[in-house]
């Protein structure tokens, strides 16, 4: 039985108990305990049931590879299942509950899908669920809905708290063993920023268990020593319990962060958004199980997981441990048992001989050492009872019979290479060691094609403390140095440990194993993946390893093939007849193990998920009567109601005031990107459809932005600031989005452009004084002339009003006489006082929204969103005049020339007036005659804006009709739901001062 030693593990502190639930029992840990060690210190072997079969599943590993041990974890607002038990660290209070069992985990009736496996094999659902066809809706889908899934889903709202970090660094090194140490300790002495992310809790990895000799002392000592130096230098920082989770383009890195766990007020998990110039991928190896009959009964661990068990947490997994291997890695275990006082009744070794340092020490310390063996099979049910001896060169014969109650198995190690593959590093096969391993020469590469991950240590391929320790402090140094460092790192540390014999790669025990033992050796062990299935989608076509991947669901689990995937690998390779590295691997992608998404949020939740965003002046409009409308996500005022009034009733005064006299319009939300730099000219060419590089300094140009598919997207006017400077305005709700348009093609398709593009938008306020007297009153502040020859419609000039800086556009979206100034934002409400109190002589009136596109309706203006739905081109708007014909290519420009964007019969712009004055109902449809193939009335357009024009005292509207602008003066009719259909007049767009006399005085 799995009980806690005497002598207390190195990480536990036995002096701080800790009460835990699992499954509703009351159990005991200490700190410094994961949830698995707990559990196993309390003889609890069965943690789970496999997904396909519910077989019995106890834990295998124990780090982040552990595929079987997961929890549905904590209850009410702090629940969250599948979480992994090997990396939970122990708190007080704990609770946690097995998955995937009814109605109990020791009595699972799931379970009697392992007496129907022979019906159930790889790719069963592929054939059995296509007929008969009516069984799908009635029976098949139901029953897969009903045992999809592992846990249980969270129900409630989440009471954790999470929160994002940003950092910039030099070096960052991803993991804290003796590699990683050894990197940080060499780039940190250059002078480089630097920062270590270790997912576990401990510095040192495997040398903190298996202390080899560094530097003539213990690798704990040394360890420390340099844990304690690295902690003290200004340029470190270092992080436990914060997993690497992914290495992506141009040095951008994801971490993980572990900081509170059981429901306390602080973070529980952080996630590091880091930008590093060069990355060190010092991650380790995973050790790799045998594939035998029986490897996945509990009581079947990995031989390094069963030493981290004794060693780190003081944890015995049995009484007498049967080691099986293929490596010398493994004698290690039985030596630490053995020191412990636990009985080893044999290690099992696949190699024809073994006689190396560690053997030797094994059978010095009387252990029996069984050569050219294997494992024919485990016996037991729910816990390991004894194992079957058998030749490995044979097909299974049992020669012996041993009573054990743990069986440690050892495949050799796999270097974790997912970081150094997420953003496109290759690797190549190890035949020596029986491994993939990082490619030095296809590293991952920056923007300008050079590699910015380096491996380092076991991760690399190397197996040697001596080798693991120069080899990350080479890593540390290049990567300091590729970063522009240029101190001194001084000598490598130096390491020893025993030399060990060759691997002998076994990837079936026993070799020649029949169809009965390969079917209950495990690759998957929560997939439930056999050799069996391997070979099967082999049989049956499935020779590509992504496709095998899916037919069988081989390393689609949650710990995404860590342990199957190499075993699975070779089993196809065997099956093919091909070399492993011919098969090749599957693709790695981040996460590199799960996380929360809490983390992926952070903060952006309740209030936060989508924050109200207010311009300087916001205060005033919730002073003043603003009566508020979301637009993308600011607060904009629709209207500023007035003691007596209906908001219909303010928008008139203000449409009539702001024509008549001055109007004041808080326009800071409106998008202000700057777009800089030698190729910004280019750049703009190919964003708008409207020539922008022959835009003259100091002048203004209206432009439109479409997408690839030709479709309008986005409009504004754009100024030229400088030589290499423009401002462009967009839309309130397009600024984020045209911003991340823009950087999209910058980044992925014109990345050697020289280009830089800053959204400036909260920077800076923006008015926009409007009316007959916006002359007068801007006149009235003095510092800038502002008179129609000094500033001219569509131009703009940098100046001083009263006491502001500011930058005034002649612009206008209203029709009337119009200036929109910008000055910083800290300045904003200031400059709107000032303006309040210069224009009470001419009874100045702030508008709102809902006037603004009153009066950009009666101008014929059209607004994003309201004209444009995604599926309309500049042409259905008579927009053919802002299509540049000096150009040969700008976005949408070849899509818009396709024969159904170019086809004459599409719906266009028109004014629509109704006949008795009334105002269209918005969207309605115009009804034409006869009826579609579904029976409903044919359409011929629809209305896009719609209002009542105070100026013009009737309804006003504009719609996309049939061939409209070639229809003016026909009457057609549009629905009206609930009345009679509503008859109008096709009639010009622009309703108000066609000649734009107003705005250009």
């Amino acid at each position: 039985m799995s009980t806690r030693l005497a002598t207390a593990g190195r990480l536990v502190d036995t002096s701080k108990a800790l009460s835990f639930t699992f499954n509703g029992k009351h159990l005991k840990g200490f700190e410094g305990d994961t949830l698995a060690s707990a559990l196993l210190a309390n003889d609890q072997m069965l943690v789970g049931r496999s997904f396909k079969y519910h077989r019995p599943r106890g834990i295998v590993a124990s780090g982040a590879e552990e595929p079987n041990a997961l929890m549905n974890m904590g209850d009410g607002a702090h629940f969250e299942p599948n979480q992994r038990a090997t990396t939970t660290l122990l708190f007080e209070g704990l609770k946690a509950q097995s998955q995937n069992h009814w109605p109990s985990l020791e009595f699972d009736v799931g379970a009697i899908n392992t007496k129907l496996s022979r019906f159930l094999p790889a790719g069963f659902y592929y054939k059995m669920f296509i007929y008969p066809r009516p069984f799908w809706k009635h029976v098949y889908e139901p029953i897969i809905r009903k045992s999809a899934g592992l846990g249980k889903a969270p129900i409630g709202k989440d009471g954790d708290t999470y929160e994002h970090f940003h950092a910039h660094t030099d070096v960052m090194v991803i993991g804290g063993g003796i590699a990683g140490l050894s990197s940080a300790l060499a780039a940190a002495r250059k002078g480089a920023r630097v920062l270590v992310m270790e997912q576990t809790a401990a510095w040192g990895g495997r040398a903190a268990v298996d202390e080899p000799q560094i530097e003539g002392m213990a690798a704990t000592a040394w360890i420390d020593q340099i844990v304690a130096e690295l902690s003290v230098m200004p340029n470190v920082t270092m992080r436990l319990n914060c997993m690497g989770a992914g290495v992506y383009d141009h040095g951008y890195i994801l971490g993980y962060e572990h900081l509170n766990e059981g429901g306390t007020d602080a973070p529980r998990h952080r996630l590091w958004r880091v930008r590093a110039k060069q990355v060190v991928t010092a991650t380790g190896a995973i050790e790799r199980p045998l594939s035998f009959a029986g490897n996945d009964l509990p009581g079947v661990l990995l031989a390094g997981a069963v030493r981290d068990y004794v060693v780190n947490f003081g944890v015995s997994i049995g009484d007498r441990t049967v080691i099986v291997t293929n490596n010398d890695d493994a004698y290690r275990t039985a030596l630490v048992l053995k020191d412990a006082g636990l009985d080893v009744p044999a290690i099992i070794d696949a190699r024809p001989d073994a006689d190396g340092p560690l053997a030797r020490a094994a059978r010095d310390a009387g252990i029996r050492v069984e050569t050219g063996k294997g494992i024919a099979k485990v016996k037991g049910g729910k816990r390991v009872t004894g194992v079957a001896i058998c030749g490995q060169a044979g097909e299974g014969a049992v020669l012996e019979e041993i009573d054990c109650d743990c069986v440690a198995m050892s495949g050799g190690w796999s270097p974790v290479v997912h970081l150094w593959s997420h953003c496109g590093g290759k690797l190549t096969w190890d035949a020596d060691n029986a491994m993939f391993r990082p490619d030095a020469d296809r590293p991952p590469t920056d923007g300008n094609g050079s590699g910015f991950v380096t491996p380092a240590g076991v991760a690399n391929g190397h197996l040697f403390t001596a080798e693991v320790l120069a080899d990350g402090f080479a890593a540390g140094r290049a990567a300091a140095m590729a970063a522009g460092a240029e101190g001194r790192a001084g000598q490598a540390p130096e390491g020893y440990d025993e030399a060990q014999e060759p691997i002998l790669p076994v990837w079936l025990m026993p070799q020649g194993a029949s169809h009965a033992l390969r079917s209950k050796a495990w690759l998957d062990f929560q997939n439930d993946v056999k050799v069996s299935d391997v070979q099967l989608a082999a049989q049956e076509g499935f020779e590509s390893v992504e496709h095998a991947k899916r037919y069988t669901t081989l390393g689609m689990a949650t710990d995404q093939g860590k342990l199957s995937n190499i075993n699975g690998l070779a089993v196809l390779s065997k099956a093919l007849n091909s070399d492993i590295p011919d098969v090749g691997t599957t693709t790695f992608r981040p996460p590199y193990t799960p996380i929360s998404m809490g983390s992926i949020a952070g903060v952006a939740r309740d209030e936060l998920f989508q924050p109200i965003r207010k311009t300087p002046m916001y205060d005033w409009h919730a002073e003043n009567g603003a009566d508020f409308e979301p637009v993308g996500q600011w607060q904009r005022p629709y209207a500023y109601v007035q003691d007596g009034e209906t908001v219909h009733d303010a928008v008139n005064r203000e449409v009539t005031q702001t024509r008549e006299s001055l109007g004041l319009l808080d326009a800071s939300t409106l998008g202000k990107l700057v777009v800089n730099g030698p190729d910004a000219g280019k750049f703009l060419d190919m964003m708008y459809t409207n020539l922008m590089s022959s835009l003259p300094v100091g002048k203004c140009r209206y432009g439109l932005i479409c997408t690839e598919n030709g479709f309008l997207s986005d409009d504004g006017v754009v100024a030229r600031i400088d030589d290499q400077t423009w401002l462009c305005h967009t839309t309130t709700g397009g600024a984020e989005r045209i911003h991340a348009w823009m950087e999209d093609w910058l980044q992925c398709e014109w990345w050697d452009w020289q280009v830089y593009v800053s959204n400036v938008t909260e920077q800076l306020a923006q008015v926009a004084v409007v009316g007959p007297n916006a002359r007068k009153v801007l006149e009235k502040l003095g510092g800038v002339d502002v008179s129609k020859d000094a500033l001219p419609f569509m131009q703009w000039k940098d100046g001083t009003l009263s006491d502001f800086k500011v930058r005034i556009y002649r612009i206008s979206f209203s029709g009337e006489l119009s200036y929109e100034i910008a000055v910083d934002a800290g300045q904003g409400r200031a400059f709107w006082d000032a303006l309040l109190d210069a224009g009470a002589e001419f009874n100045v009136m702030p508008y709102g929204t809902e006037a603004l596109h009153i009066m950009r309706a009666e101008k014929g203006f059209i607004m994003i969103g309201d004209e444009t739905d995604g599926t309309v081109i500049p042409q259905d708007l008579n927009l053919q005049w802002a299509l540049s014909k000096k150009k040969t290519d700008y976005l949408g420009k070849r899509a818009q020339q396709r024969s159904h964007m170019a086809d004459p019969n599409r719906w266009k712009l028109v004014g629509l007036e109704t006949l008795d004055g009334s105002v269209l109902p918005d969207g309605a449809y115009a009804v034409a005659d006869g009826t579609n193939d579904n029976g409903q009335k044919n359409t011929e357009g629809r209305v896009t804006s719609t209002y009542y024009s105070p100026t013009l005292k009737r309804g006003i509207a504009m719609g996309l009709v049939h061939k409209g602008p070639d229809r003016m003066g026909e009457t057609i009719k549009f629905t009206n739901i609930g009345g009679e259909p509503i008859a109008a007049k096709i009639v010009d767009q622009v309703f108000y001062d066609k000649a734009g006399e107003k705005q250009d005085v």
